[in-house]
């Protein structure tokens, strides 16, 4: 993380024992080194060993745009025993995401989405075939605003909860396209339109999306732990601004 003067921020830690740590990760900090962006100089992994003085090891990803909940292990054969958690679908994630239109009642998508590799990144992987994919999904409230940002008189946009039980490659963001219910500030999958009128007369520019809550089995213990954090606060600057627009249809 870095303020204005482009100093580094200490991490926020939302826990930390013997054995894990997670933070609060911050839109716009990759996880770790990358190809897709080689002149980036700052990576949750370095700056929070630095941060903490112990090697951390990240138990899975969150797409650069998305904040929220990062788990790390100080180990790598935790790393490895927490990620086959996750592949056996025993891990709970929830996400917190702000996105175009109304949505009316619970739904899950069921969806296979087909792996697209990055360019640099992804450059010597095969041919992979779609492969499943489901995400729930829970409106939390509704905001119809009185201005015209396309081709409708007024612009509608739903906060929601999403929780994915598959962990494939930007799955939200596909998954709300496929629903056209794109995340506001995605501008790889979503409503270019709608993200540039967010800009010019909110000033909101970030994904509007966190993981707020990750619900793991502690691989010492044996007992469930429940880390949470908060929406960003450019989210929740978005939707203080959007109060009075608030609808219950």
């Amino acid at each position: 993380m870095v303020d204005d003067a482009g100093q580094d921020q200490p991490l926020k830690i939302l826990y930390q024992d013997d054995t894990l740590v997670a933070i609060d990760k911050p839109g716009g900090l990759l996880v770790h080194r990358s190809p897709i962006d080689k002149r980036e100089t700052r990576f949750a992994v370095q700056q929070l060993r630095d941060q903490i003085g112990q090697h951390v090891f990240p138990v899975h990803r969150l797409d650069r745009p998305t904040s929220g909940v990062l788990l790390f292990a100080y180990d790598g054969s935790t790393a490895s025993e927490l990620g086959m958690q996750m592949m056996a679908r025993t891990v709970q994630k929830e996400y917190f995401a702000i996105v175009r239109g109304f949505i009316h009642g619970c739904g899950l998508i069921d969806y296979d989405l087909k792996f697209r590799p990055d360019k640099i990144a992804d450059k010597h992987r095969g041919d992979i075939p779609p492969q499943p994919a489901t995400t729930e999904y829970h409106p939390l409230a509704r905001y119809e605003l009185p201005i015209a940002s396309g081709r409708y008189e007024t612009s509608r946009y739903t906060a929601v909860k999403l929780k994915p039980t598959t962990g494939r490659k930007h799955q939200l963001r596909r998954h709300m396209v496929h629903l056209r219910h794109p995340i506001v500030g995605d501008t790889t999958h979503g409503d270019g339109k709608q993200n540039k009128f967010l800009k010019t007369r909110f000033g909101f520019n970030n994904l509007a999306l966190t993981c707020t809550r990750i619900v793991i089995k502690h691989p010492v213990s044996g007992e469930s732990l429940e880390i949470k954090t908060g929406p960003r606060t450019e989210m929740l600057d978005l939707l203080t601004a959007w109060a009075e627009y608030l609808t219950i249809n």
